[in-house]
């Protein structure tokens, strides 16, 4: 593998300057609450959001959106406290996402997930008003077909670490998320699976390893066994754990089997921590790496990570896979998700009926 991949800067702040402990240190002494005596009430509601999401145990992604948009709610009333709003005052702000700042259904649902934790978690009011906001309808829209031919082309085009994450994309149907935050001991080379880790829907599931693949794989974990020695020996060699198993087994973090398949090229300091702490490669980074693949191989369509996880579901429903085993392998809930791929097939002028589909 090629180790000039992507400089990683990740959630976190990046390492550099200071040493890891300098910067530990300088993040506990400093917490995310800076200004608190000049806030107003309304901005010391976020604190308070902040607090409460994390005692919920929610995602950092998940923090920060709805932090932001609670921030962009009172800001747009003029930092009044939401307690004071109404459900016109809410109504009016999504309704300048949707008309003045054209944004996507899903850009709306989430602002108003957003709202609907504020009111109901953090500030405990009754608002009943929130759930029955009128919200954009999402079009559904067929997903981008890439033929063989492209994805051979497109995968052609990348080398190194990011040509093994696209064609672990492409073997395993994974999304980008998943393959990034896949373990060390995730990966079964005796049963040729991988176990996919709270997915979108919070579940485990097994996918397959492609056979392709391995030995590339197994490289790939003696370089990150390499990698680790060495922060072990730095005096670091910690990951981020599962909530769970943080507060049971915290010495796990050090260990080889929660490493990172793919980790990323530099230790961090978590914001939320101040722990000096080494994180997956950027998605940012694997996304622009397939997009400058993808116009170099000629592709004429967007192409983005999630589009060789949908080559994947197509091209085994075009071999004569079935439904239910494709809808297991991509993690979907509802088959009429993975339904969706026979109207692809259909539409690219196959006969729908040539997918086997189980009773």
């Amino acid at each position: 593998m090629e180790s000039n991949h992507c400089k990683v800067a990740a959630e976190s702040q990046s390492v550099e300057g200071p040493s890891p402990r300098e910067a530990s240190s300088r993040a506990r002494r400093f917490p995310l609450h800076l200004g608190r005596q000049q806030a107003s009430p309304a901005m010391q509601a976020l604190d308070q959001m902040r607090e409460t999401l994390r005692l919920r145990h929610y995602a950092f992604r998940t923090e920060r959106a709805y932090v932001d948009w609670a921030r962009r709610f009172i800001l747009f009333h003029g930092q009044r406290h939401p307690a004071e709003l109404d459900a016109r005052a809410v109504a009016a702000f999504l309704t300048h996402l949707a008309l003045e700042r054209k944004a996507a259904p899903s850009t709306q649902y989430q602002a108003r997930a957003a709202l609907i934790f504020l009111y109901g978690q953090v500030l405990r009011l009754e608002a009943p008003w929130l759930s029955e906001l009128v919200r954009d309808q999402a079009r559904q829209r067929l997903p981008m077909a890439l033929s063989t031919s492209e994805v051979q082309a497109l995968l052609g085009e990348l080398h190194g670490l990011f040509g093994l994450i696209a064609a672990l994309l492409y073997g395993s149907g994974l999304r980008l998320r998943e393959a990034l935050r896949l373990r060390v001991q995730d990966l079964d080379f005796s049963r040729r699976e991988l176990l996919v880790r709270e997915d979108p829907s919070g579940r485990d599931r097994l996918t397959i390893m492609p056979e392709a693949l391995v030995p590339a794989l197994q490289a790939q974990l003696s370089q990150v066994q390499a990698l680790h020695e060495q922060d072990l020996a730095a005096g670091y060699g910690q990951v981020p754990l599962p909530q769970v198993l943080a507060a049971s087994h915290p010495t796990a973090s050090r260990s080889l089997g929660w490493q990172w398949v793919f980790p990323g090229s530099r230790l961090l300091v978590e914001s939320r921590s101040g722990e000096v702490r080494r994180h997956p490669v950027l998605e940012g980074a694997v996304q622009r790496a397939i997009a400058h693949a993808a116009r170099r191989a000629g592709i004429p369509t967007p192409c983005s990570s999630h589009a060789l996880r949908h080559a994947f579901a197509l091209h085994r429903l075009q071999a004569g896979h079935d439904v239910r085993s494709v809808q297991a392998l991509l993690g979907h809930r509802d088959v009429r998700t993975t339904l969706v791929y026979t109207h692809v097939l259909a539409t690219a002028g196959q006969e729908a009926g040539d997918c086997k589909a189980s009773p």
